[in-house]
């Protein structure tokens, strides 16, 4: 199946799970768990708590919440974040995922705990047939497979 679980660390402390805000909401809500703060300019990943398991075909999409622009100047970076189904429970960090915003703005900008920043789409994606077998096993988190 798939879905979202507490990551280690994260399991005591007190906030909700993704989930669709309606009944054909596409996308998961996800939230910080923790209030922070952006300067202009700035790159920074907010904490959410939570880890995401699916199907072997299967890939989680993270999209900036269409508020996010509009009323903060914040987006993510790379346009949309890929979480592959083995950065589910890694040795590095246990698949805790982080949302990385950019203030594209000019004034400095707060967010509380429990905002919601990006929305979370889960996705079946193909292979191609004349691919070598892959082998590799994931160890790490943000570009861990390129070392």
């Amino acid at each position: 199946m798939r879905g979202f679980k507490k990551a280690k660390g994260f399991e005591n402390l007190n906030f909700e799970l993704p989930k669709r805000s309606t009944l054909h909401s596409a996308g998961y809500d996800i939230a910080i768990i923790e209030a922070m703060e952006i300067e202009p300019g700035e790159i920074k990943s907010g904490i959410t708590g939570i880890k995401a398991f699916m199907m072997d075909d299967e890939v989680l999409k993270m999209y900036p919440r269409s508020s996010l622009p509009r009323n903060y100047h914040l987006t993510i970076p790379n346009n949309v974040g890929i979480i592959d189904k083995d950065y589910y429970g890694n040795d590095l960090n246990d698949g805790a995922i982080c949302v990385t915003l950019h203030n594209f703005g000019t004034k400095k900008v707060s967010l509380k705990k429990g905002e919601r920043v990006a929305q979370g789409i889960f996705q079946k994606y193909l292979i191609s047939p004349h691919e070598e077998q892959v082998t590799t096993v994931r160890k790490g988190g943000f570009g861990s497979t390129g070392k």
